[in-house]
């Protein structure tokens, strides 16, 4: 049978696997996983922006500040931009700012929005729903200071990849449920969804694709902890019992990843709810390509059309959806 993957997209996949720790081969320690992910992340280019500032955030009640990291495309806008909250993936377990630096600069870059990296905190350390908390506590105080940060509060979008984009979806929802922030729309790339994991992609991609149905199991059980609520809409937003009332969504696939099916029926029920959708799947490409920009082709050329269609749905009318076979 031939491979689903590119054979550029084979050898990174290939590359990335052969250093990265596999729970189906043995208990892993978190440390480990977190720096062998951080190793991988510090041999990439980045793209030069005209501003890039650290600073920390209140955190909800009770918890620290939150690290952010804050990209600006332009040197003088001239006016308000748009504003990315964004999340970085890594199975709410690893990653940081560091590790997502180059695909928030990209994402700046390709948007012409201002971006909002949040640091939240991690699993196992602070389980379900502190990753949670910390996306809304940020996404809120961004839409607060939004004329402070240059940036325009009715074009305020979030944005993650993988347990990033969970934790985007899970802030929507969290916004509707609460009364705000308005959220003009949302980018989900293949984000985690549903702790049940039981649709077919879990099983056709279970191997061979970096990013392993093992590891998404491991992954879920670290957040969700003994006796977590996995079925909670803000743990798997894909179980919410009503999306309506929430922002227009881009939804960026690859087509060999376990999470595909998830990310695919989640815009369907979004679609039916009467949601504008932009859905696309990227072949022969795997889970967290979009962060090998500048060394896959279809990474850079995906970024590129997520903005495009991220600066559509903030205008799009509802009648606007294309259908989702």
């Amino acid at each position: 049978m031939s491979d689903p993957l590119t054979p550029r997209a084979r050898k990174l996949a290939d590359a990335m696997s052969a250093n990265f720790p596999d729970p189906a081969l043995g208990p892993i320690d978190p440390a480990e996983i977190r720096q062998a992910a951080q190793a991988g992340a510090e041999s990439r280019s980045v793209r030069r922006l005209p501003r890039v500032t650290d600073r920390s955030v209140p955190g909800p009640e009770g918890a620290p500040d939150l690290p952010v990291r804050i990209y600006v495309p332009v040197a003088d806008p001239g006016s308000p931009l748009p504003v990315v909250v964004f999340f970085h993936g890594g199975g709410w377990v690893l990653c940081d700012l560091d590790t997502h630096d180059g695909l928030c600069r990209e994402l700046a870059l390709h948007s012409g929005a201002v971006v909002v990296s949040v640091d939240y905190r991690l699993a196992p350390e602070h389980r379900f729903p502190a990753a949670a908390e910390d996306a809304y506590a940020v996404t809120a105080w961004v839409a607060a200071n939004a004329a402070d940060l240059g940036c325009d509060p009715g074009r305020l979008t979030v944005a993650g990849d993988s347990s990033g984009g969970n934790l985007a979806a899970a802030v929507t929802l969290m916004a509707r449920d609460r009364g705000g922030p308005r959220i003009a729309a949302q980018l989900l790339a293949y984000p985690a969804l549903d702790h049940r994991m039981d649709t077919a992609s879990y099983t056709t991609y279970a191997t061979g694709y970096f990013h392993t149905t093992t590891h998404m199991r491991w992954y879920w059980e670290q957040y969700l902890g003994p006796g977590g609520d996995g079925s909670h809409p803000y743990a798997s937003p894909g179980l919410t019992p009503d999306p309506s009332g929430l922002p227009p969504a881009v939804v960026v696939l690859p087509e060999c990843d376990p999470l595909r099916d998830d990310g695919v029926h989640y815009a369907r029920r979004l679609q039916q709810a009467g949601i504008s959708v932009e859905l696309t799947l990227w072949p022969g490409t795997f889970h967290g390509f979009l962060g090998l920009a500048g060394l896959l082709p279809e990474a850079d050329q995906a970024l590129s059309e997520a903005a495009r269609d991220l600066r559509a749905a903030l205008h799009r009318p509802p009648t606007g959806n294309r259908a989702i076979e």
